[in-house]
């Protein structure tokens, strides 16, 4: 680790400062950003939607869903996948994620993530009519939550021309025991390594575009209280690592695109015609 990411204020307007240090690392840390109203109807929020799940004989764990129909038709639905390593637990302390249009079917998300300060916060990054494309919990379980490798995320949700931004929300203290979030400053001035979609009908495929290897010398952690948000931009190298400590770490996560840009129909996610992005404001 080389030094703590730089944080501001969530509650206070993005200035030149907070612009210019997500310009140069790719992301930026606003602490703050869900109250802890917030925080407690999304928590509740999810427990009632996962005690409202039975779990299907065939679980689907994220992960091993590249010919998964559950997987590939969840664009525009609410949909649970497990960890890898939760065997026989319960659905509340197996479960991996739930996605990917919470903030379009779920009244409570909706609410959230179409509110004025997403609004704002997207005006105040400039962003080209943002469109909301897919939104998730991320359970990080406590004992098993499992790693994520170094990705990209225009490497999954992909426009031409690029333009996913990421929002990561802290409902949980995230650190470095349970899991928090790692980026490499900078890393998002550099090539996109990998190509993700559809190749067939049915079947996803990885292309890899650039086999250099991600300098982790100059990876930071990005240790968020609850209610942090932090802002990805579509290139920045990230990744978090196993829960291996009792608590847990979860958060909500929300990714828009730029609705002017074309949106490639090999891309993974797809929406039925019938539900078409929407705004902050819509």
């Amino acid at each position: 680790m080389v030094r703590p990411a730089t944080r501001f204020n969530a509650n206070e307007p993005l200035g030149d400062a907070a612009r210019a240090a997500y310009a140069k690392d790719g992301f930026l840390v606003l602490e703050g950003f869900a109250s802890a109203a917030d925080r407690r109807a999304l928590l509740e929020r999810i427990d009632q939607l996962v005690g409202g799940f039975d779990p299907p004989d065939s679980r689907t764990v994220f992960g091993e869903h590249a010919d998964d129909a559950y997987f590939l038709e969840s664009g525009d639905k609410i949909r649970f996948f497990f960890e890898q390593d939760a065997g026989d637990r319960s659905a509340r302390m197996g479960l991996n994620k739930i996605g990917h249009a919470l903030h379009d079917l779920d009244p409570v998300f909706d609410t959230f993530f179409h509110g004025a300060p997403f609004r704002k916060l997207a005006a105040a990054l400039e962003l080209n009519a943002p469109r909301l494309l897919q939104s998730m919990v991320i359970f990080k379980q406590p004992g098993i939550g499992g790693a994520v490798n170094w990705h990209q995320d225009a490497t999954f949700l992909r426009t031409e021309p690029e333009s996913v931004t990421g929002f990561w929300i802290a409902l949980e203290d995230a650190t470095r025991e349970n899991g928090c979030l790692q980026a490499i400053p900078g890393g998002h001035t550099g090539p996109l390594r990998q190509w993700f979609g559809r190749g067939g009908e049915t079947m996803l495929e990885t292309r890899v575009l650039d086999e250099e290897p991600y300098d982790e010398t100059r990876a930071v952690a990005l240790e968020a209280e609850a209610g942090t948000l932090i802002v990805l931009h579509g290139r920045l190298p990230h990744m978090s690592r196993r829960n291996l400590s009792p608590k847990s770490r979860c958060a909500v996560t929300l990714h828009v695109i730029d609705g002017d840009a074309t949106y490639p129909a090999d891309n993974w996610l797809q929406r039925c015609p019938s539900m078409p992005l929407r705004g902050f404001g819509g």
